[in-house]
């Protein structure tokens, strides 16, 4: 699960940058987070490490395992699946899929990540490094796709993430993709009470930016609606089967940036889309 996971209220700035809401394109958004991910992934993976586990599977800071949501469907039925996992950080998720008798691919931008996985696994798993926007495989390669917390916050183009996930899937395949839930957009970035204010517009799609002393962009996050995630869903080629807004349990004590038992009870933090790839007409290969 690679995710600062709500930098958006500018509460763990880096001292170095600024927050500010601004545009960012396709590019700009790439590249900022290819560097911010390289340079901070050593210490995201000793503050989250324990949390996630060397081999586990969870599609949030709430604690939703794989092994009881079953979203990519029964765990019995992972044997033998090619399964693409993008923004896969050190490959947890992916090292979770193997153990189920699955041929995950683990894919991220960031170089440094992917050296936390070779040194977990010592590169059991294959690792690809490349940009979720331009997928490095053949049409039709994988069963299923799946991204906790990866890409899809980071990404200026949505949609067109979405039309390559599609493109690298078989039919009937099955995309699962969870992100920041986002109502969280119109809270302050805190676990505290002062987290749980409205302090800005939903509907305000204005990119979250930080930057250096020379205005250039060293993190990007990019905010859409609830409806905006389902047109883009759709735009992408899928059906949308469920979303998921998992409920904070009870066991789950820590903190996590924004998330927090406190707002965990009180407004959904995560929001897991579940999508399938139809098969095309008339038995074509599709797009």
């Amino acid at each position: 699960m690679e995710a600062d996971q709500g930098r958006q209220g500018g509460s763990s700035v880096d001292d170095e940058s600024t927050a500010t809401r601004r545009d960012a394109g396709t590019t700009e958004s790439s590249r900022a987070n290819r560097g911010w991910w390289d340079r901070n992934a050593d210490d995201y993976q000793v503050e989250h490490g324990t949390f996630l586990g060397d081999d586990r599977f969870v599609w949030g800071p709430e604690g939703l395992d794989e092994v009881e949501a079953e979203l990519l469907g029964p765990v019995e039925a992972l044997a033998g699946k090619d399964v693409l996992e993008i923004g896969a950080g050190a490959a947890q998720c992916s090292r979770w899929l193997a153990a189920q008798g699955a041929r995950p691919v683990a894919l991220d931008l960031s170089h440094r990540q992917l050296q936390h996985a070779m040194r977990i696994d010592g590169g059991k798993v294959p690792l690809v490094e490349a940009d979720a926007g331009a997928l490095p495989f053949k049409d039709a390669s994988f069963d299923l796709a799946c991204s906790a917390y990866g890409a899809l916050p980071f990404i200026a183009d949505s949609v067109g993430v979405l039309r390559e996930v599609r493109r690298v899937l078989r039919p009937g395949g099955r995309f699962v993709f969870s992100v920041t839930h986002p109502i969280r957009w119109a809270f302050p970035d805190e676990p505290g009470p002062e987290g749980l204010s409205v302090s800005g517009s939903y509907f305000d799609r204005t990119p979250y930016v930080e930057q250096d002393e020379e205005g250039r962009a060293v993190y990007v996050e990019h905010h859409r609606t609830v409806g905006d995630r389902v047109r883009d869903v759709v735009a992408g080629g899928f059906r949308l089967v469920d979303l998921v807004e998992p409920q904070w349990p009870a066991w789950n004590t820590q903190e996590w940036g924004g998330w927090s038992p406190l707002r965990g009870n009180l407004i959904p933090g995560t929001a897991i889309f579940v999508c399938e790839r139809d098969a095309d007409p008339a038995g074509g290969a599709g797009d």
